[in-house]
């Protein structure tokens, strides 16, 4: 058995919480002989032993990593006591093992009983955080679920078996009592270059030893090592010219946007652990700019996490559907006191961090793409809102854009987004690697000057259609804002390689009014789920149905299970949402890479979206900057910024803005044409058959022509 510690540790967190901290840390070192208890003794129902006895032996792993971290020995570890210690910590989530682990909500409730089993499995997922709590030296947010652990020990060492509700409570007030720790952190670790746990690995570290992965805490898949070994492989000039373009991007997007950069003091880098030799040069590439780096880490805990997906650096997940049957774990405690609290909180937080907020410039991503389709299971077991909580919790996301936006303002912020595949994307993949390089640095002049030619034609039309082929049902009509001075005003903007990486759209804010028709595609990936024939109805605007065929059984489609994904997935919760954009793609170059790898169903919505007509549901492209002006290279006012919804701000901003921008591209080979109508009631023809046909956009179908 491993080094009994926690028995110190774990009961003084019940002395004082407030004290927790102090008292953790010195339990470590004090009365090992204690520590037996929860493992040996026998004081709690037999059928709930293996539980506790399971969760406990995790804690004590994670103590001995926390005392690894203390005496600087996890630094010294070489690769493969890396991968041990990995492997350990994470074995319990990993498929081959889940389905008879407690995290298993389904093998949860199967054992320990339906009450039971859900908030116990609840808890036990919560507790897993403590591998990156003890990775990074956080002992007070080791305390809080380890303290919940022993409150509900103790309730089943009772003469009878607790109530579900009283353990439910305990879970409530842990969450609720710490959320002025643990939200408050998740602000912190977003604006404040001080939290430096991740840029010291980065730069400081010899990436050609891998065995820096391991020092993260993260789960560390071959997926990473083989990607950090690929890029210690690339000549020093490739790695600069993917960092450039990274970093160029974002600069250049403030310029784009007329937002003054001198202002800001520092960015945050979101991507994938194993890109870290990129990253490096990247930092160095802001820091030049006058911009320090933040690396906050995806969330952990379920209080901060987003149900519709992960945002900071992370690693490949080892199982996703644990990360889905546990996305909505904040069920167990969502309600509207909490909401309360947890706003009040927010902006307690925010002003603590005020000055750091101001200086914060906005992130800039890197995505990847490559892993093969993850197929979601629906476990009845698993937490979900109710109505009430679903509407509590969008409440929450509202209200919480209204407080980041008074201490970050949107219209002075600017982003930037880039995608690069990884090794499971196939034997292929270093040719897919070099054609992506190639993909994201296109001459931007050639497709400035293109796409020109494509707004001038839209400038003059009245509303879109887009028309599918053959198994393609779409069928839309797309509603455009009116010009009142087309000589200095435009609808659409010219999109190349700034905040949006790869080049090759030109988009809009769709009038909702008289935006009709019926939007389908046969694959799309949209996060880590790819959806088989997605079909969306809009009428003015709004989605009023939206369906998928991901769920079959016996050859029946369930309509409503799909229905309910595409509301988790890629609505955030909303039954409804309008459309926010209407995009045209025009990176061929890309459409073609995509065709001759066969890896169009792999590649992620930002590179797709790029590759024919898109549409986004939910917020526009400009939200919270609506009222800044934006002006094409040619001079133009884009002026369609607003649409009938976000417009609202003006007289309740709850109303406004939904938290949610998804894009849901139609792939060339299924669109018959793309045709601007104009008033007249004449057309002109954008796209034919999935081809570019007005004049001067044959260089477009150059690469159709070669793929």
């Amino acid at each position: 058995m491993t080094d009994p510690i926690q028995a110190d540790w774990l009961l003084a967190t019940l002395e004082d919480a407030r004290d927790a901290l102090d008292t953790a840390i010195d339990s470590l070192s004090r009365h090992p002989e204690e520590a037996e208890e929860i493992l040996t003794e026998e004081t709690v129902p037999e059928n709930y032993r293996d539980y506790f006895r399971k969760v406990t032996e995790f804690i004590i792993q994670c103590g001995e990593v926390l005392k690894a971290k203390e005496d600087g020995s996890l630094e010294q570890m070489t690769l493969e006591e890396g991968r041990t210690l990995n492997h350990k910590l994470y074995v319990d989530v990993l498929p081959e093992n889940y389905e008879t682990s407690y995290t298993n909500p389904a093998y949860a409730v199967k054992t320990l009983g339906e009450e039971y089993g859900k908030l116990l499995s609840y808890l036990y997922a919560e507790i897993r955080g403590d591998i990156i709590y003890a990775f990074e030296g956080r002992v007070l947010d080791l305390v809080i679920g380890n303290e919940a652990l022993i409150e509900i020990y103790n309730l089943f060492e009772g003469e009878t078996l607790p109530a579900a509700k009283e353990i439910k409570d305990v879970l409530y007030w842990s969450a609720s009592d710490y959320c002025d720790v643990t939200l408050t952190y998740r602000v912190q670790e977003g604006v404040d270059p001080k939290l430096d746990f991740a840029k010291k690995i980065i730069m400081e570290s010899d990436l050609s030893d891998l065995s820096y992965l391991y020092r993260f805490g993260a789960y560390i898949s071959p997926e990473e090592e083989k990607t950090a070994a690929f890029l210690n492989s690339l000549p020093e000039e490739e790695i600069r010219k993917m960092a450039d373009t990274y970093t160029d991007g974002y600069i250049r997007g403030f310029e784009v946007m007329g937002r003054d950069l001198s202002k800001k003091k520092t960015v945050s880098v979101r991507y994938p652990i194993g890109f870290e030799r990129m990253v490096r040069q990247a930092v160095k590439n802001f820091e030049s700019a006058g911009l320090s780096v933040i690396f906050c880490r995806s969330a952990v805990g379920s209080i901060n996490r987003n149900p519709a997906g992960h945002s900071g650096y992370a690693s490949s997940s080892p199982n996703r559907q644990y990360d889905y049957d546990h996305r909505y774990d904040s069920a167990v405690y969502m309600d509207k006191a909490f909401r309360d609290r947890k706003i009040g909180v927010l902006k307690t937080a925010y002003e603590q961090y005020k000055e750091d907020a101001a200086a914060y410039a906005g992130p800039a991503v890197i995505e990847t793409f490559g892993e093969p389709g993850f197929e979601p299971v629906n476990k009845p077991e698993a937490w979900a809102f109710t109505e009430k909580q679903q509407n509590l919790y969008l409440e929450y996301r509202n209200l919480s854009m209204t407080v980041v936006n008074e201490y970050i303002p949107g219209d002075e912020t600017s982003f930037t987004i880039i995608a690069f595949p990884v090794p499971a994307i196939g034997e292929q993949f270093t040719k897919i690697f070099k054609e992506t390089i190639r993909i994201n640095t296109l001459d931007y002049e050639l497709y400035r000057d293109m796409q020109q030619k494509i707004i001038d034609v839209l400038d003059t039309a009245e509303y879109v259609e887009v028309i599918g082929k053959g198994e393609n049902q779409t069928n839309m009509q797309v509603q455009l804002a009116a010009l009142s001075n087309p000589e200095k005003q435009t609808k659409f903007e010219n999109c190349v390689a700034d905040v949006n990486i790869p080049l090759g759209e030109v988009f809009t804010s769709p009038k909702l009014a008289g935006t009709n028709g019926i939007l389908n595609v046969g694959t799309v990936y949209i996060g880590d789920i790819q959806y088989r024939n997605l079909r969306m109805e809009f009428k003015d605007g709004r989605v009023v149905s939206a369906v998928c065929d991901n769920f079959v059984e016996n050859g029946v489609i369930d309509q409503e299970a799909g229905h309910r994904l595409i509301v988790q997935g890629i609505m955030n919760g909303h039954e409804m949402l309008p459309l926010g954009e209407f995009a045209i793609g025009t990176n061929t170059t890309a459409y073609a890479m995509a065709e001759k790898f066969g890896i169009l169903d792999r590649l992620p919505i930002l590179i797709v979206e790029k590759m024919g007509p898109h549409f986004a549901v939910g917020d526009t492209c400009y939200s919270w900057s609506e009222d800044s002006p934006m002006y094409n290279p040619d001079g133009k006012e884009m002026i369609a910024r607003d649409n009938e919804v976000s417009i609202l701000r003006k007289e309740d901003v709850s109303k406004a803005y939904f938290g949610v921008h998804t894009d849901i591209t139609i792939p060339y080979k299924e669109l018959e044409r793309i045709s601007a109508v104009h008033t007249d009631g004449t057309k002109t023809d954008i796209i034919l058959d999935g081809r570019f046909v007005l004049a001067g956009l044959d260089e477009l179908n150059r690469p159709l022509d070669e793929k």
